[in-house]
């Protein structure tokens, strides 16, 4: 039960679909074999963590996308332990050193360490160095950033790093200066709309270019927002069952969890069960929407008001499908 934004995403640079050139340049730089540290910037959705994890998979093949949640136990100098996950391959791992706030520092100069002096397995793929990924390297405190400038020189022998933020500005100097600078722009509404189709006929679907372009600009050309709420309008809750039920509040959390606009999500389901109702049912699916509409707008939990107008669909369509039985029945 995958979203969209996971189910389609690229696994190769050959497969990216948009900053094709740029990509051609990251295929090249893995061929060069003089791997630098990279600074991988731009804004939210734009596609950044996809155009790593596709480089990763040039370097070292399939086996990254072999993943797995490591937990990880720090000692500060001042004796406070310190809790952080990663995700890692027997090639990588990537951290977010800003969850262990004013701690960053003591982060990185630890997991770095042990990646450094950690072996890799041997295999065909075989590199010098593994890599450890960087997220949000923006919100790292100025020490944790000193810090990491010393430590990348001291492990470049077995260590690389890909730092990853949404912009270049709270980076520091010594640190720009190390790396190579690749800029991840947002994709253009028109190549927005040629994923999102491209996508729906994967679906069996067929998206309308207006609808297209209208969740294009109204993710502000977020291709992830855009995928989620191109989702959330496919949303379909016809099929009555409590395991069902289940899988609705599943999926109607999980749209909200990535920020998806609630009014989008209702206007999806909306859409959809229309295209589903015949005659009376249809008026009154009509009048249940706009009344949890109104509720939508004056509450404050989102995910209240969609529970309560799917449960009430489930139970109306139920209710129809067996007066349709009692009457074939006579």
């Amino acid at each position: 039960m995958s979203l969209w934004v996971d189910k389609y995403r690229p696994t190769s640079l050959g497969k990216l679909d948009y900053h094709k050139e740029q990509a051609t340049q990251l295929k090249n730089l893995v061929q060069c074999g003089d791997f630098p540290h990279l600074l991988v910037y731009g804004p939210s959705g734009a596609g950044k963590k996809t155009r790593i994890m596709c480089l990763l998979r040039e370097l070292y093949g399939a086996g990254v996308e072999k993943l797995r949640i490591e937990h990880h136990t720090i000692v500060a100098p001042s004796k406070k332990k310190i809790e952080i996950n990663t995700i890692a391959s027997n090639y990588h791992l990537e951290v977010n050193p800003s969850d262990a706030g004013n701690q960053d520092r003591v982060v990185i100069q630890e997991l770095i360490k042990t990646v450094a002096q950690s072996q890799q397995i041997q295999s065909s793929t075989q590199r010098e160095f593994k890599v450890v990924i960087l997220t949000e390297v923006d919100r790292l405190t100025k020490d944790a950033q000193h810090a990491l400038r010393r430590t990348m020189e001291k492990y470049m022998s077995t260590c690389r790093l890909i730092l990853c933020s949404t912009s270049t500005s709270k980076v520091i100097g010594p640190i720009r200066s190390r790396c190579l600078a690749v800029r991840v722009p947002l994709p253009s509404t028109e190549e927005v709309c040629s994923v999102l189709t491209s996508v729906c006929k994967k679906e069996g679907l067929n998206l309308p270019p207006e609808l297209a372009r209208q969740i294009s600009e109204k993710s502000g050309r977020n291709l992830r927002k855009a995928l989620l709420m191109c989702e959330a309008c496919r949303f379909s809750i016809t099929t009555c069952s409590s395991s069902r039920l289940l899988e609705v509040r599943a999926r109607l959390y999980e749209l909200l969890t990535h920020c998806i606009p609630p009014e989008i999500i209702m206007k999806g389901l909306v859409k959809e069960l229309l295209s589903n109702c015949d005659g009376q049912l249809k008026a009154e699916v009509a009048h249940m929407a706009a009344y949890y509409e109104h509720r939508l707008q004056l509450g404050s939990k989102a995910i209240y008001h969609l529970e309560a107008f799917t449960a009430k669909f489930m139970a109306i369509y139920k209710k129809f499908m067996e007066d349709g039985l009692d009457a074939m029945m006579f």
